[in-house]
């Protein structure tokens, strides 16, 4: 695309490289907290959440940030059109140009219903009507008026997908799981190994269970070949291909393919071709979640990201969250060379949370090609982990302390709880690990310290700690539907500021699509009799040990 330019040839980049160069690794947090009592009020905003009234508190100023940070930073947004490719993004421009399509999720949540259109069409009337069909669809189930084939109310969802058609509702539903509804029991199905289908078909019956096969081609293998084991598993007990239309749901667009293998079209929710993958639980692709915690909390959930969405398309540079956020992350990755980012939730439901942001980020911006086809000159695209806290003190959190590698690291902890076990004991154990770690990480221990302690000589460099480690701390109120919508979009346009900045196209995933086709050819070979040799000798190796091992050879 013309008019975009390398990173690292824009002027705010320059003067950041001179910046980072005085500030090098001579700043430290402790002593800028030190010098600046108000460092905090300075470095922290409060996200009020119009979605259900509530806030969100992201304190920023843990971070390598001094008074001339910022808005060397806020330059380099500006110097790389970051304001005009959010504004293309939300006027429904194409700014997924290598699949020439717009990138709309934002579309999904419009809970306002303001105005918003891709090629001149407005596209509200047929995202509600999705919605409503949602809605409608919800209520049958949650009240009991829809019936499998043998007159018994469905209790069981099992939802099969892969990528953001699983990871997305999985999530979601797992965070949410206060509002689920009561008996309603859940299952995910991704994985093409076997045992992930058989373990969820083990646990349902197939009276009362309910399938959502969510794929928008209704092509994709893996969840085929799992919809098709369901169908398969279903009709021994059911015997009647009518049966069916009461058990198995489409979330698609190929009506000839899903009314091909057996589904009611009415039974069918659509979704358009400018939803991604990894954008689509705010979609039909969320039914799962919808039926589980009710139309009016998914609701909620939309207006939550739409109340981000709004902060992020109006709030000045400087004071816009998201961009801050991002902004950081490019801080790290290319001028203090942090390959990794971390996130760590205080919150037993968000277990998933990370594993759902390693897709959105790394899916995003594991790219290497600029926007104009030439290779980029900079680090692109942070390698994303996470555990809940505390677990992750107990695993990996001591590479963070004390390893050699720059981790910089998001903490988030609900300041309410769902579950006050002991009268919220519990959760203020909780909340001291969460305020310490970020603490610890930032001033870390001296070998005075350490010494006054009165640990022995020799032991004094084992426990030191270096500190100045950076730390983003996120302190909602509670964990609510519209809450994690927020969270969610927050870290969607974190991923679009870096996108951005880094100048590559953040919504298209060809990278994944190798592995893929070399599988299907791998896969005939693997029914065929006898060794192979189309491959190099590992590979040939390999496919003939397990052909052997597996009785196939």
């Amino acid at each position: 695309m013309p008019g975009f330019a390398q990173a690292n040839e824009l002027p705010a980049w320059k003067a950041l490289m001179e910046h980072h160069d005085k500030l090098g690794r001579g700043m430290v947090l402790k002593t800028e907290f030190e010098k600046d009592p108000k460092r905090f009020e300075k470095f922290s905003h409060n996200f009020k959440n119009e979605a259900d009234g509530s806030e969100i508190l992201f304190d920023f100023s843990k971070n390598f940030l001094t008074d001339e940070t910022l808005p060397l930073l806020v330059k380099l947004a500006k110097d790389a059109k970051l304001e005009e490719l959010r504004d293309d993004m939300f006027n429904g421009e194409k700014i997924n140009f290598t699949e020439k399509r717009a990138v709309y999720h934002v579309a999904l949540r419009n809970t306002k219903n303001e105005k918003m259109e891709v090629d001149g069409k407005s596209v509200v009337e047929d995202v509600n009507e999705v919605l409503e069909h949602m809605k409608e669809f919800s209520k049958q189930i949650k009240s009991g008026e829809w019936k499998g084939y043998s007159g018994k109310p469905i209790d069981t969802i099992v939802n099969i997908g892969i990528g953001g058609s699983d990871l997305g509702p999985t999530m979601v539903s797992e965070a949410l799981k206060p509002y689920g509804k009561k008996g309603m029991k859940l299952h995910f199905v991704s994985n093409i190994d076997g045992t992930h289908i058989a373990e969820a078909t083990k646990n349902s019956d197939p009276e009362t269970t309910l399938f959502l096969i969510a794929s928008k081609t209704f092509t994709t293998a893996e969840t085929v070949t799992n919809a098709t084991y369901a169908k398969k598993w279903f009709l021994e007990t059911a015997k009647d291909e009518s049966a069916v239309a009461k058990h198995f749901a489409a979330l698609s667009t190929n009506t000839q393919e899903v009314e091909k293998f057996g589904i009611d079209s009415k039974n069918m929710f659509g979704f358009q071709d400018w939803v991604g993958g990894r954008y689509s639980v705010w979609s039909s692709i969320g039914l799962s979640v919808c039926l589980y915690i009710g139309y009016e909390n998914f609701h909620s959930f939309l207006a939550g990201g739409n109340a981000m969405d709004h902060h992020f398309r109006t709030a000045p540079l400087e004071q816009n969250i998201p961009v801050i956020g991002g902004l950081l992350s490019v801080w790290y990755s290319d001028f203090f060379g942090a390959q990794t980012h971390l996130v760590a939730p205080y919150d037993q439901y968000m277990h998933r949370f990370p594993a759902y942001l390693q897709q959105l980020s790394m899916e995003s911006n594991g790219k290497a090609i600029t926007r104009s086809g030439d290779y980029v000159k900079y680090t692109t695209g942070s390698i994303l982990f996470g555990e809940p806290g505390t677990n992750a003190q107990h695993s990996f959190f001591q590479l963070l302390h004390q390893g050699t590698k720059l981790i910089p690291t998001d903490f988030i902890l609900p300041a309410e709880t769902h579950n006050p076990v002991e009268n919220g004991k519990l959760h203020k154990m909780l909340a001291s690990n969460f305020f310490a770690q970020s603490e610890a990480l930032m001033i870390g221990k001296t070998p005075d310290t350490v010494k006054a302690e009165g640990a022995a000589d020799e032991l004094v460099p084992h426990k030191v700690f270096l500190g100045n480690r950076p730390t983003t701390s996120i302190l909602p109120q509670k964990i609510t539907p519209a809450t994690l919508g927020a969270l969610i979009a927050y870290y969607e346009h974190l991923t679009f500021t870096e996108g951005a900045i880094w100048n590559i196209n953040s919504f298209d995933q060809w990278g994944v699509e190798l592995g893929k086709a070399l599988a299907k050819g791998i896969e005939k070979e693997l029914n065929e009799e006898g060794e192979t040799d189309k491959h190099d000798s590992s590979t040939n190796g390999l496919i003939n040990a397990f052909k052997k091992k597996g009785g196939l050879a």
